[in-house]
């Protein structure tokens, strides 16, 4: 299966967390950089998808019209008309009924919203600029307007949060027909204003592994199946796309700093907008050429994210060769040994006991 990714690198404020490309107060150039990602797809001309996703970044302050001229343009060039699925993000305070309408007509069947957090203290201090209000109402509206399977984003650890706060934003997104929720864990990454300037309020690490498992056991009461580390769905509502990258599978990315892996090849797009608009088909790309057996290891990680399914190994050599296979073999034996990994037949899966620790864990699986 191969996916579609575009980038859309605009924001109307940047989160104070936030270390993805994105830049704040640029919304004037959208326009230029759609025609931009267009012409970049005339590279890939013909290239069928079975899965597109379209982040950010704020990809609702498309807007309808701009957001339909993307995807026109797209379909001019590459074989986009039979997708299993194809997602959207947006933020609440950028969608509204129009477009959440334009979104549905153009072919989209999956839409994912960053909510963070239904405590509006919580989202002033993360640099958010909707509210809890806005927040459910962009949900209840994307439902109404006919997209079956809305996700939310949830952050684990912001400022000033709670087990209360969490609890509260938790059992609001459910009860209102939530079928996705993706929860991450805080981390200050460099560069951020949270790293310039860390909040005094920020919960330790024991809060965020204690509130973990607390958040699974709560969507697990309403039915979510706990299917990657970070990604919770409901039966048959699981992320095809991202699904795609934890398999190891082929996709393409279009935009300033988009990644794309091929036939062994991965390049990256540079994180530069005025570049790329200059030049979509030239703009600073970086290559790398994978060996099998970096390839394979590298596989074999994003396969132990999916905590139901596991990593079959079995499906490995088959792909690889079983004399790339024995080094890792080696490693992944000693990872159970060490009741890190648990091991049955030729199927590997994350111990319950080191979801919370698993890059730990997938460093010893590459190295």
């Amino acid at each position: 299966m191969r996916g579609l990714y575009i980038h859309i690198p605009f924001c109307i404020s940047k989160c104070r967390y936030c270390d993805f490309y994105s830049l704040a107060g640029k919304t004037d150039l959208i326009e230029g950089y759609v025609s931009a990602v267009v012409r970049e797809a005339e590279k890939y001309g013909g290239t069928s998808f079975k899965t597109m996703y379209v982040g950010g970044g704020t990809p609702s302050l498309l807007g309808p019209r701009r957001l339909a001229d993307l995807v026109d343009g797209l379909r001019s060039h590459l074989q986009i008309d039979c997708l299993l699925e194809a997602t959207i993000e947006a933020n609440p305070e950028s969608t509204d009924e129009d477009f959440l309408r334009m979104v549905r007509d153009i072919g989209f069947n999956r839409i994912s919203i960053g909510v963070q957090s239904l405590d509006d203290d919580e989202l002033k201090k993360a640099g958010r600029v909707h509210s809890s209000t806005q927040a459910l109402k962009a949900i209840e509206l994307a439902f109404n307007c006919g997209i079956d399977n809305v996700s939310a984003d949830i952050i684990i650890g912001l400022p000033g949060q709670t087990v209360e706060s969490l609890d509260n934003t938790l059992r609001k997104l459910v009860g209102i027909g939530l079928t996705h929720a993706s929860v991450y864990c805080l981390s200050i990454e460099e560069g951020t204003a949270f790293a310039a300037c860390p909040p005094a309020d920020l919960p330790d690490d024991e809060f965020q592994a204690s509130v973990y498992e607390r958040v699974a056991g709560i969507l697990k009461e309403y039915g979510f199946i706990h299917y990657e580390i970070s990604n919770f769905a409901l039966q048959g509502k699981e992320c095809l796309h991202n699904l795609n990258y934890w398999r190891g599978g082929e996709y393409i990315g279009l935009g300033s700093s988009a990644a794309s892996h091929v036939g062994g090849r991965r390049w990256k797009n540079e994180a530069n907008l005025h570049a790329y608009m200059d030049d979509p088909l030239a703009a600073g790309i970086e290559e790398d050429i994978v060996d099998a057996e970096t390839k394979m290891a590298e596989e074999a990680m994003l396969r132990l994210r999916l905590l139901e399914e596991g990593l079959d190994t079995g499906q490995l050599t088959m792909r690889y060769g079983l004399n790339e296979f024995k080094d890792l073999e080696k490693r992944l034996n000693i990872l159970a040994g060490q009741k890190k990994l648990v091991k049955n037949g030729k199927r590997y899966k994350l111990a319950p006991g080191s979801i919370l620790t698993s890059n730990h864990v997938f460093v010893d699986v590459i190295k």
